[in-house]
């Protein structure tokens, strides 16, 4: 049955993930993080050896990951939707995740039992004053077996697996690559 289901291809829809508290400090900044529409209902179709179409929503688990991963890891968050606006706000950074790469693979191509997916996201962070601060990459990865599961189930769990590896990248080195940490000593912006 599994080999029938991926020649036909496959339809993934990731359910929020969620993460456990991690055992970390917040740290003392005020952060809004802005979700954008594109993020928020990423889809990578893609067609794999002419024959297989595969269809994978990320987006709200992504968006709900990253917002639950951030009241983790600030003291202050502030959720934004692709319509708010920022200005307003008393804030130290503002963060914008997005996804640059997204790739997969299923058994017939790497000739084993795995499913495997590599997820490349982008966080552009901003300061008080709208000015960029620091744009980072991070590439996360996740594997799982097919063993009495369907391919969707093999495939999410590939991907839950990718996204989690993302927030345990994002809380050991999010501070480490973009000293986000900085932006609490900054002045506020005037207007």
């Amino acid at each position: 049955t599994a080999v029938l289901m991926a020649r036909c291809g496959s339809n993934v829809t990731l359910h929020p993930v969620t993460i456990p508290p991690p055992l970390i400090d917040p740290k003392p900044l005020s952060v809004a993080i802005l979700i954008p529409a594109e993020f928020e209902q990423y889809v990578h179709d893609d067609e794999i050896l002419v024959r297989n179409k595969w269809s994978n929503d990320l987006g709200r688990s992504n968006a709900a990951l990253f917002s639950q991963l951030f009241e983790f890891m600030f003291d202050d968050v502030t959720i934004l939707g692709p319509d708010d606006d920022a200005s307003a706000l008393s804030i130290d950074a503002l963060v914008e995740p997005s996804i640059d790469a997204f790739e997969f693979s299923v058994p017939s191509q790497s000739k084993t039992e795995s499913y495997a997916v590599w997820i490349r996201y982008r966080l552009k962070i901003y300061d008080s004053a709208g000015d960029m601060y620091a744009n980072w990459t991070l590439s996360a990865y996740g594997k799982s077996e097919q063993f009495g599961v369907t391919v969707d189930e093999t495939l999410n769990r590939a991907a839950i697996l990718a996204m989690r590896d993302a927030a345990a990248l994002m809380i050991m080195n999010l501070d480490k690559s973009t000293a986000i940490s900085a932006l609490k000593d900054r002045p506020a912006a005037t207007l």
